[in-house]
């Protein structure tokens, strides 16, 4: 659906930490980080994306645990996952973070914790908003992102839309992707009355590079009708606006 183009510059909300400063508060909290294995952590300096999610929690009698589960995407296009143990069994209740490699790591450090071992578990799955991870200011969502790219380009009705060249790229390379509304300068669309949304699909490939595509969604047509025509430069996307609009306004 289409909503107005506003004039009004964008405010970009403001940068959560990045993939390597997530890492290095995780790790500098654990109390047994320095016996993760060195291969692990080395890899881990090449992060594109991470994203954190409550795995398990279990309440009794005052004391607690929960479990985190912290996956990093990177360069290669592999993933790492580290287990996070938070505890407050410790004398004292101090609470205390622990962090584990694997799973079954993970379920024998918690069952050396001091807690009733009948009583059950439940599982949450909250998902933590991803890093944003680059200058350009993207937050990535791991999906199928190269079937997204396809059928963003499938609906586009232009003409001068990108070519098969940059479309076998995303379907070959993009693992994870944004879709952002974007404002910004006056448009002649918006003096003249009419509808239009502009959109950057923001694609993460698996080498690393970032690829954006414009989208322009308007009903400046004769008849009133929905149309979607994609641009590989946010230039050509106004460009193309300002024209629909001197024609039509």
């Amino acid at each position: 659906m289409s909503v107005p183009y506003e004039t009004a510059p964008y405010e970009p909300p403001e940068s959560p930490e990045s993939p390597n400063e997530h890492l290095a508060r995780l790790l500098g909290r654990a109390l047994n980080s320095f016996e993760l294995p060195d291969e692990t952590v080395g890899r881990l300096d090449c992060t594109l994306v991470c994203d954190s999610s409550l795995h398990s929690a279990h309440h009794s009698a005052g004391l607690y645990r929960e479990t985190y589960r912290h996956t990093w995407l990177l360069a290669d296009g592999s993933a790492i996952t580290l287990w996070e143990l938070v505890h407050n069994t410790a004398p004292g209740g101090r609470l205390e973070h622990e962090v584990y490699v694997d799973e079954e790591e993970l379920r024998t450090a918690t069952a050396r914790l001091p807690l009733p071992p009948d009583a059950p578990d439940f599982e949450l799955l909250v998902p933590v908003e991803p890093s944003r991870i680059s200058e350009p200011g993207h937050a990535y969502v791991p999906d199928d992102s190269a079937d997204h790219s396809r059928r963003l380009l499938r609906r586009a009705e232009n003409a001068d839309r990108p070519g098969s060249d940059l479309a076998a790229l995303l379907l070959r390379s993009a693992f994870a992707h944004q879709i952002t509304q974007v404002f910004g300068r006056p448009c002649r669309a918006a003096r003249a009355g009419l509808r239009f949304s502009l959109y950057e699909h923001a694609f993460l490939l698996r080498d690393g590079r970032e690829l954006s595509l414009w989208e322009v969604e308007h009903t400046a047509t004769p008849s009133g009708r929905h149309m979607c025509e994609v641009y590989a430069t946010e230039e050509a996307a106004r460009e193309a606006m300002e024209r629909r609009a001197a024609k039509l306004g």
